[in-house]
């Protein structure tokens, strides 16, 4: 009799579920912090230098100038800066949403040291002498704008405007902003045109004045005024900042990804939940659900953690849907084999979700492996696409684990499901009767079932070290296309709004009047707006001014502008390097601990199979090799090694059920063959669905991420290959040599049951 209170529950429950989501969402997404890269704005890597050769650069001194430095973000009304200090002597500063990021730049790293001397250049007042937040922006009586100052002591003003009387006809009070000794002097700067001189003001002392009051004219403008008064009041930069690292990002870019991404995400999942649902039928509505309760999650999470979320962090939770959703289709492939043997709806669904737990479990762990190395590793936006990771991989354990099986789980327990395994994808002459089927009985779909993997192991493997050597090979005579992450220099992305497509030529030209000459020019985009251009050197701020005024005049659309030194570009390399192998250790402890030495050795060449192939791939294609190539990279690594999991855990299953002893080489073959098979469907099902998801992000997300998505394509493809013909052979040839050995004793599993 069916019990129509849990199939009433069960609606309720999801109504519920659609009417808080839908009710919080939108909030929710307007409480997201975009990052720089999504709504425009500039990162810079300080390098903190010592004004003289007496001061330390320590804690102390790095905390004063990070306290500096917000007082000038307040200057610019930024409301959520990011200051933090990294290593012994750097400070990263990101400003997200700046409309004026060439004068938030002057104002950031402009030391603002105010000194009044006399036409020989001594000083006779400093910025000590000006009284806190005595600045600010007026008119004179001509109604010119000028500055006045506040000053602490009236009296030691006046002895300063006598000593300077008295050296007529020299008395000139000279007043400077960052006076830098040996370098500038009055003798020269008094030469050149009126607004050309780097000094504020050079006023005439006629008389002794003792007053706190103080005007600096100049030819200034409102706006420069006000500016020259902010600065003051926020007071002088402690240290000297050296720039050696800056990207700056036009607000134009950041709504073109953002909207772009977000197409490409919505166009990947909803091929996602098509698939799941043609394919797995009732199991894969509820996945549908608890995709979507996943997603909502990630993105609360984000939230409360008030988290930026960067383009690779909506990258990753666009991968982190077809991540997911292995979970689902792990038990729901579990369940279709156990309703095959013959076993009632209600048993086959307790069987499927126990049989499925550790490998989803284990799974999971290597994935998360790999999202924490690259959050301790990564900088700026990798961070965010880690973080996003980290974040899924946690969730969708707990959706597709608890949610998706506690769902269903009211299904089935309503008994409304029995007898119907149409339901669940299985049909009825695909179902053996359970008195045939025995413990070691292998359930292997007839579509599946005159595949021989072993069989043609020999050309897989000289194919697959073929591969290997060729990729070495290119490496050493072609090498990388590295970007300026890695290489040093600068990159400059310039959009037009205009109907005509830009050309290399145009875009050449249009350097040379500027003084500058490419390393090389490409045209991206698929109207052809959109034309990078790379430099070997580093852009000054003087540069870097230069260019954006010239291509925003000219095209209406701030370029977007990164600069590398190559101190950053050789720790970027290294810890890129770093991020890879401690990733790949990490993982060969955790599955030799959860299934044994040969076990996580064979995986980790497979893995690192799949890594080098994409690597060589680039390598034969030119492609460029920046940041969002590293991630790509080691989720590679950590998703491949959840194919290979998946195959070694159904490989240790069969072992177990297995009453008797393996006796020789063709016995384990066809343990391995079938695991493979066995695991077939859900290995192509799973890579199906995140191919969904890169082959959308590839086509209609923002340029800056397609290489990223590309390389995830790519590795995704190789790393099912290294499974089937690299991993699961090579424990083959390992393990059969071990046939007859006496074992050693092995650690207790830890129960893992759900």
């Amino acid at each position: 009799m069916v019990k129509k209170g849990r199939i009433v529950a069960f609606f309720l429950i999801v109504l519920l579920l659609g009417s808080l989501m839908g009710a919080t969402t939108e909030g929710i997404l307007k409480n997201i912090k975009l990052g720089l890269d999504l709504q425009g704005g500039f990162e810079i890597l300080y390098e903190v230098e010592p004004i003289n050769k007496n001061q330390k650069v320590d804690r102390d001194l790095l905390l004063s100038t990070v306290s500096a430095l917000n007082k000038r973000v307040n200057v610019l009304g930024v409301s959520e800066p990011n200051i933090q200090i990294e290593g012994e002597n750097r400070i990263r500063v990101q400003l997200a949403g700046v409309n004026d990021q060439q004068k938030a730049r002057e104002i950031l790293s402009t030391q603002a040291k105010l000194t009044f001397r006399d036409v020989f250049d001594q000083e006779l007042l400093s910025g000590a002498d000006l009284k806190e937040g005595g600045a600010a922006q007026s008119f004179d009586e001509n109604g010119n704008p000028i500055v006045t100052l506040t000053l602490n002591d009236a009296d030691k003003f006046g002895a300063v405007t006598k000593q300077v009387l008295s050296m007529k006809p020299n008395n000139l009070l000279v007043i400077w902003l960052d006076f830098e000794e040996g370098v500038d002097s009055f003798a020269a700067e008094s030469q050149k045109e009126p607004g050309q001189q780097k000094y504020l003001s050079a006023a005439t002392v006629d008389e002794v004045l003792n007053t706190k009051n103080v005007m600096i004219r100049g030819n200034f403008t409102v706006e420069e005024a006000k500016q020259l008064a902010d600065l003051l009041n926020a007071g002088s930069l402690p240290v000297e900042l050296h720039e050696i690292f800056s990207t700056s990002i036009g607000a134009q870019f950041g709504k073109n990804a953002l909207n772009e991404t977000i197409y490409a995400g919505i166009i990947g999942i909803l091929m996602i939940y098509a698939f799941m649902i043609f394919y797995y039928r009732f199991p894969g509505v509820i996945a549908v659900i608890t995709l979507t309760v996943y997603i909502y999650l990630t993105l609360l999470v984000f939230d409360w953690m008030n988290a930026v979320l960067t383009l690779p962090g909506i990258a990753a939770l666009i991968l982190g849907v077809g991540m997911a959703v292995d979970a689902n289709i792990l038990t729901a492939e579990r369940i279709k084999e156990e309703l095959k043997t013959g076993k009632s709806v209600m048993a086959a669904f307790r069987a499927g979700n126990e049989r499925s737990f550790t490998t989803i479990f284990d799974a999971n762990i290597t994935t998360l492996i790999s999202g924490i190395v690259l959050f301790i590793y990564g900088t700026s936006s990798v961070k965010g696409f880690a973080t996003v990771l980290i974040i899924s991989i946690l969730i969708s354990f707990l959706t597709a684990i608890y949610g998706s099986r506690w769902l269903l789980d009211l299904w089935v327990k309503s008994r409304f499901l029995n007898n119907k395994p149409g339901w669940f994808g299985v049909k009825k002459r695909d179902i053996r009767d359970i008195n045939e089927v025995g413990d070691e009985t292998f359930i292997i779909e007839k579509r599946f079932e005159k595949l021989d993997f072993i069989k043609i192991r020999k050309p897989f493997l000289i194919a697959s070290a073929a591969t290997v050597i060729a990729g070495v090979i290119a490496l050493f005579t072609l090498g990388l296309n590295l970007g300026i992450d890695f290489a040093s220099g600068a990159r400059v992305e310039i959009m037009t709004n205009d109907q005509q497509a830009l050309t290399k030529e145009v875009v050449e030209q249009d350097f040379e009047k500027l003084g500058f000459t490419p390393k090389d020019i490409t045209i991206a985009g698929e109207d052809g707006k959109l034309a990078i251009a790379r430099f070997i050197g580093e852009f000054s701020k003087d540069d870097i001014t230069k260019v954006k005024s010239y291509f925003t005049e000219k095209y209406g659309v701030d370029p977007n502008i990164s600069t590398v030194s190559p101190t950053v570009g050789k720790e970027i390399a290294k810890n890129a390097l770093f991020a890879t192998a401690i990733a790949a250790i990490g993982i060969v402890i955790y599955v030799a601990i959860r299934f044994e030495f040969y076990f996580g050795f064979a995986s980790i060449i497979g893995v690192l199979f799949a890594a080098f192939f994409v690597i060589a791939f680039f390598s034969f294609t030119k492609l460029e090799v920046d940041l969002t190539y590293i991630a790509a990279v080691l989720t590679i690594v950590g998703y491949s090694i959840n194919d290979t999991i998946v195959t070694f855990d159904r490989i240790r299953e069969n072992l177990k059920r297995r009453k008797k002893p393996v006796r020789n080489f063709d016995e384990l073959a066809k343990i391995v063959n079938n695991s493979i098979i066995q695991t077939l469907a859900r290995t192509i099902n799973t890579v199906l669905t995140v191919i969904f998801a890169a082959i959308a992000l590839y086509i209609f997300g923002a340029e800056s991420i397609r290489n990223f998505s590309l390389a995830l394509l790519i590795g995704l493809l190789a790393g099912t290959y290294a499974t089937i013909f690299i991993a699961a052979q090579l424990w083959l040839i390992w393990a059969a040599k071990t046939i007859g050995k006496p074992k050693k004793k092995k650690i207790v599993e830890p129960d893992l049951e759900p």
